[in-house]
């Protein structure tokens, strides 16, 4: 029953390794989602029970000013993806993303997966047209919606370091507090992630954390437990400058998840509050 992890270098696939530690964890460069020849070559050579896809562009200001590079590889590479795991008849684990919302600049209730998408990115685009790919081509196939990921390790910074790094110049923080979700442990959903292994109860899940929060909530919790004195300031999303537009609400309803028999996610606290315990000891 082997188990392939695309994307092992990011924070979630590092934690995917960690709660599957026989899986097989393929990095970028030995796994490139735009050359689908040799990773078609590179998967059936290792003949997957799944495949579990953790890969992505996340660059969300950057595929503003590059949508060639954000779409080659979040919508054309997962469709190639998509295809060559249908003709090995291994199922596909793809992680998405809360972005495919938020148009409704009015939605105050946790998105369904019944809900008609609304990207306002050339992200959260991206990432709906890949959705829509791995849904067409490959009939076994789990998609998590997820939200916020921050985890150890990665090539980029999370919104916690970067919160952290920020309480070390002593300046005034500025955080946006008019963008709701549900930030996400990556150790949370690498644990929801194991679950499906043995499943086949394929389709579309929202995944994340419980309960909801705006950015500016988020960071005071991070300051709270960390016990840094701070002066955050509440800001509008209109005065933080970022090419790429973010929803307004985006909080993801996980009935779906909870009803196909899955564990529910414990609360976004819950799980900040272990990631820092973790990062100091």
């Amino acid at each position: 029953m082997k188990i392939v992890i695309l994307g092992a270098a990011g924070q979630l696939g590092r934690q995917l390794a960690r709660v599957l530690p026989d899986a097989v964890s393929l990095k970028h460069e030995d796994a490139d989602l735009t050359k689908p020849d040799h990773l078609r070559q590179t998967l059936a050579q290792l003949r997957p029970w799944v495949v579990v896809n953790a890969a992505g562009y996340t660059h969300v200001d950057r595929a503003e000013t590059n949508a060639d590079g954000a779409f080659a590889v979040n919508a054309h590479g997962v469709r190639d993806l998509a295809v060559i795991c249908r003709e090995l008849d291994s199922p596909l684990i793809h992680i998405s993303t809360n972005y495919v919302f938020g148009a409704d600049d009015l939605r105050t209730t946790p998105y369904r997966e019944s809900d008609v998408p609304g990207p306002i990115s050339v992200y959260g685009a991206s990432k709906l047209l890949g959705e829509c790919h791995v849904q067409a081509m490959c009939p076994k196939h789990f998609i998590l919606r997820t939200c916020g990921l921050y985890g150890p390790g990665g090539q980029r910074s999370n919104f916690v370091e970067a919160m952290l790094r920020q309480a070390e110049k002593g300046a005034a923080i500025r955080v946006v507090d008019d963008q709701v979700c549900t930030p996400t442990s990556a150790f949370d959903l690498a644990y929801a992630v194991r679950g499906l292994v043995d499943s086949e109860t394929y389709g579309l899940y929202h995944v994340t954390n419980s309960s909801a929060c705006s950015w500016h909530e988020f960071a005071r919790s991070i300051f709270e437990m960390t016990k840094r004195r701070v002066e955050l300031v509440a800001i509008a999303s209109s005065a933080y400058p970022a090419l790429a537009r973010r929803p307004r609400y985006s909080v993801l309803d996980n009935s779906r998840w909870i009803g196909a028999g899955f564990t529910p996610l414990r609360s976004w606290q819950e799980a900040l509050a272990q990631y820092l315990a973790e990062r100091v000891s």
